[in-house]
């Protein structure tokens, strides 16, 4: 693996020569763990200007080998800052200028004004560029490795979401099947939920990014759910809705299926080539024509990898189009003020039609099941 992580490294480098800066300091934790293997609390990455013998991880502390931190490249050099409570970027930044780099490409939106003004006083010779979104852009097309550890980590929430099923709901609050759902992730493999995991019961059922409350789960209920596993860094994520304990009544039929339709063209629209905008239309224009269109949620659907939220995003006005081996999220929703609601959600691998189109990763049945 420590040459896949210097090839990152080095079309980064790459960039940043041609933009200007001879070096570059990561700060953002997952772009950290995408070109060193790890990122131990509170450590930063210095790309050096004459390559891969040049790039240094700087840590305020002592890596401990915790695998939920990930496995740092043994290519790289080491560094723990020698005052405990010292700032890693700072010490970066002191030995990029030390090193001759006139330039110093940084990532401005993960950095606090205080920081950034920490770097130039420390430097003042350095002239400090901004590394934009470059890390994240590189991050968006994942390699078979990375894909696999998405492939694990659906499987973890398939199962995880599946044993629910199996057990007995009504009576029990939003809060505790979340907590169960968690526990579950944990005892399958995962290193953690990718993200809060959402469970929302009758009038709260559909809302994206429900916050579990101590509502009870009724007869009759719309239950919504939502999840995901954190396998070695790698986040998926899925969403279903079900009926508990009794036969759909036509309204929520109709308004699963509606939803169902609507994913499944997102579902379908995903191959290289296609507009990130034109995604999410092809899930949005069935609900906005059946009149659930003022209260769609703002995106149909987003990256994920390492963040739960990643680039590219599914959006009505989202520049852009889809390369293969690209996953992201379709996952259209309607909620009902008062009522209820329908979100189904799955993470895909975007794949040439050559090579069968879609590659769903989240299996959980999508058929309206009562509970």
């Amino acid at each position: 693996m420590s040459e896949v992580f210097a090839v990152r490294r080095s079309r980064l480098r790459d960039r940043c020569v041609a933009a200007g800066s001879a070096a570059a300091l990561i700060s953002r934790p997952a772009n950290v763990r995408y070109l060193a293997g790890g990122a131990p609390p509170g450590a930063v990455l210095l790309l050096g200007p004459v390559g891969d013998s040049a790039d240094e991880l700087l840590c305020p502390t002592s890596p401990n080998g915790d695998p939920v931190d990930g496995r740092l490249d043994e290519q790289l050099r080491l560094t723990v800052v020698p005052v405990h409570g010292d700032d890693p970027a700072v010490a970066a930044a002191e030995s990029a200028s030390g090193s001759g780099a006139d330039a110093l490409a940084v990532e401005e939106n993960h950095l606090t004004v205080a920081r950034h003004r920490t770097l130039r006083t420390v430097a003042p010779g350095l002239r400090l560029t901004d590394l934009g979104g470059a890390v994240e852009q590189q991050r968006m097309v994942k390699d078979e490795d990375e894909i696999a550890c998405l492939r694990i980590a659906a499987e973890i929430t398939d199962q995880a979401l599946g044993e629910l099923l199996e057990s007995i709901l009504v009576g029990r609050t939003e809060r505790h099947l979340a907590l169960e759902l968690e526990r579950r992730l944990v005892d399958h493999g995962a290193d953690g939920p990718a993200f809060p995991t959402s469970v929302a019961t009758g009038p709260n059922a559909g809302r994206r990014r429900h916050r579990p409350s101590d509502r009870r789960v009724e007869e009759g209920d719309f239950l919504s759910v939502c999840l995901g596993a954190n396998y070695r860094g790698y986040r998926c994520e899925i969403g279903r809705t079900f009926v508990i304990g009794t036969t759909p009544a036509d309204w929520q039929i109709d308004l699963y299926d509606l939803v169902f339709t609507a994913q499944r063209a997102g579902r379908e629209a995903l191959l290289p080539g296609a507009g990130y905008r034109d995604v999410d239309r092809a899930a949005r224009h069935l609900l906005d024509s059946a009149g659930y269109g003022e209260g769609l949620a703002p995106l149909t659907g987003h990256g994920v990898g390492l963040e739960i939220d990643e680039d590219p995003q599914l959006a009505p006005a989202a520049m852009g189009k889809l390369d293969a081996c690209v996953p992201v999220t379709v996952e259209p929703g309607v909620h009902l003020p008062g009522r209820g609601g329908v979100r189904i959600d799955d993470t895909l691998v975007v794949r040439q039609e050559a090579d069968g189109g879609p590659e769903l990763l989240t299996i959980t049945t999508k058929e309206l099941l009562a509970l």
